[in-house]
């Protein structure tokens, strides 16, 4: 059963082309996958989450990881929300919507984009689900969980993607109106290990007075999430996405992971040089 899933993963290299993404072998070989991970999880081989990764939509391998932890979970929850998705081709979301039957909510403060994604998916949908909503926000505390309301979401959700170079933290913690299974949300891999957060500004738009000042630490994101109920199970290569599964979900086959396991690629190093110019700078911690 392992061989499958690493024949399988060997074979999305081909699909790193745009032109490859719509090849109905893609949703076909994806649903061997699904049901080879669920057979591996009743015989207790699965393979390692770190070797689950391949990228088809996504910007970097969060497509393969995401749909291992859904193989994992289960797909009962077939909605995302997704922000900081620019056109949303890109994203996190878009293999889920294409190949497993997910809709959801895409909100970018960039109108191009959001235009240029609601024609995208117009043109290439998927019949089987309804099209995403695309919704044109500049996103704030005070405005995140109106702007879900608005779009007709509530309750469970399967997945929550958090990207906006910004007020990352401040936006997760204010969201109260959904309960998503995964979140995927970006950290600030340059702040190391260190507990911080960059002050909360209503204002911000990227890159602002420094573009390392913004975010949170992964230490200070991940003791958010537990405070919301999440453990951390993963993270893209580079590390800076971090993924987290709600703790009530009970699957043992997402153990947590420590965030220092996840900083271990070499670019860490150097993206850590770049917090030099900004330590003695204005941080909390919560």
């Amino acid at each position: 059963m392992i061989e499958n899933i690493k024949h399988i993963l060997k074979k999305y290299l081909k699909y790193y082309k745009v032109r490859n993404r719509f090849k109905s072998s893609v949703r076909i070989e994806q649903e061997k996958l699904v049901e080879n991970y669920r057979k591996c999880q009743l015989d207790n081989t699965l393979p390692s989450i770190k070797k689950s990764g391949f990228k088809l939509f996504s910007q970097f391998e969060e497509d393969g990881i995401l749909l291992y932890i859904f193989s994992i979970i289960g797909m009962k929850h077939k909605t995302f929300i997704e922000f900081g998705s620019d056109d949303g081709i890109n994203s996190n979301s878009a293999n889920l919507y294409y190949n497993h039957d997910f809709t959801g909510l895409f909100i970018d403060g960039n109108k191009k984009a959001i235009n240029r994604g609601r024609y995208f998916f117009n043109k290439y949908g998927n019949p089987k689900v309804e099209k995403p909503i695309f919704k044109h926000e500049f996103i704030t505390v005070d405005n995140i969980n109106q702007i879900i309301k608005d779009a007709g979401i509530k309750g469970e959700i399967g997945l929550l993607s958090i990207d906006i170079d910004g007020n990352d933290y401040w936006i997760w913690k204010a969201i109260n109106i959904v309960s998503p299974q995964v979140v995927i949300i970006e950290t600030h891999n340059e702040f190391g290990l260190n507990d911080i957060i960059v002050p909360y500004d209503p204002t911000y738009i990227y890159p602002g007075k420094h573009p390392v000042y913004h975010g949170a630490s992964p230490i200070a994101m991940t003791k958010l999430a537990k405070k919301k109920g999440y453990r951390l199970v993963a993270a893209n290569e580079l590390g800076f996405n971090f993924i987290y599964v709600r703790e009530d979900l009970g699957c043992d086959f997402l153990p947590a992971v420590s965030e220092e396991s996840l900083l271990e690629h070499p670019s860490n190093i150097s993206a850590r040089n770049s917090f030099e110019e900004i330590k003695d700078w204005t941080f909390v911690s919560e």
